[in-house]
């Protein structure tokens, strides 16, 4: 992802970074699930703000409440830690959480919001929560260029509770010795 490549709208250059992580995360992506990713990052670029949000206090709130807001608050808090988790692992320590903090939180949010809908959205939230750390890796790759790699601790953390194919490349790279020479078969831990 060296070359700075432009495309005719902002969509296609958002498809372009995310097959382009996909590709280098060795996370492919079914299509529904890509273009969830490009529509959240175009969102996220005009939603600076979210970084102030308090995940845990709104996933209660939003599990309160009834209908459509229940289903807006569940969704927003499911991309939130989707979004943190990938682009933003440094979130975590500030908030002195460990970064599964956020999977486990963003899984149960899609998860619930799947249960509460009876469309085929509902299937697009139980493939989010399914597929979230696929998704999770996807975003690391993107971030890669403007955030620093987490410490080598927090990263065997992530791996080990999650099962995070990048957090154990980043392992292996950063101390190879230390590691099994085999592939680690991720496709067990979903």
């Amino acid at each position: 992802m060296t070359t700075l490549v432009t495309h005719p709208t902002a969509t296609a250059q958002w498809y372009e970074l995310v097959n382009e992580a996909e590709t280098a995360a060795a996370q492919p992506l079914v299509e529904e699930l890509e273009s969830y990713l490009v529509f959240l990052l175009m969102r996220f670029t005009r939603r600076p703000e979210i970084a102030d949000t308090l995940l845990a206090l709104e996933y209660l709130n939003g599990a309160r409440e009834v209908g459509r807001l229940q289903q807006e608050r569940l969704k927003d808090v499911g991309d939130q830690c989707l979004l943190f988790s990938g682009l933003f692992p440094q979130q975590a320590e500030r908030r002195r959480v460990k970064a599964s903090y956020f999977v486990d939180l963003g899984r149960c949010a899609y998860l619930q919001l799947s249960t509460l809908l009876s469309n085929t959205s509902a299937e697009l939230y139980a493939h989010l929560s399914q597929d979230f750390v696929p998704l999770m890796d996807v975003l690391h790759v993107i971030g890669k260029g403007t955030a620093p790699t987490p410490p080598l601790l927090q990263t065997f953390e992530l791996w080990q509770d999650t099962g995070s194919r990048w957090a154990f490349e980043a392992m292996r790279s950063a101390a190879p010795a230390a590691l099994p020479v085999a592939r680690y078969d991720f496709q067990s831990l979903h």
